[in-house]
């Protein structure tokens, strides 16, 4: 049988200097990719490409996350969600057995 696992999700991550939610929210996210084949992006606000994401999807608080490309969440990284997310689309990195 073929494997029809989902390739990695793509996480980028908009943060601002000196954001405790953007350390917690790369914590979080070292490990889900323990279980979760998951491509992370870190990408400073100040950046062009972090003033145009931010200018886009105004969020209210740092970090801004994206999922795919679209917006995920901004401010506290809500972990359940995200796995909950993540298994839905079945983002999940086999079992070595």
């Amino acid at each position: 049988m073929r494997d029809r696992a989902r390739p990695s999700a793509q996480i980028t991550v908009v943060e601002a200097s000196a954001c405790h939610l953007c350390d917690e929210a790369k914590a979080t996210l070292a490990e889900l990719s323990k279980d979760h084949p998951i491509v992370v992006e870190i990408v400073d606000a100040t950046s062009p490409d972090g003033r145009a994401l931010v200018a886009r999807h105004r969020p209210a608080l740092a970090p801004l996350v994206l999922l795919d490309g679209e917006f995920f969440s901004s401010g506290r990284l809500p972990r359940r969600k995200l796995e909950r997310t993540l298994t839905a689309l079945g983002a999940r990195v086999p079992a070595v057995h």
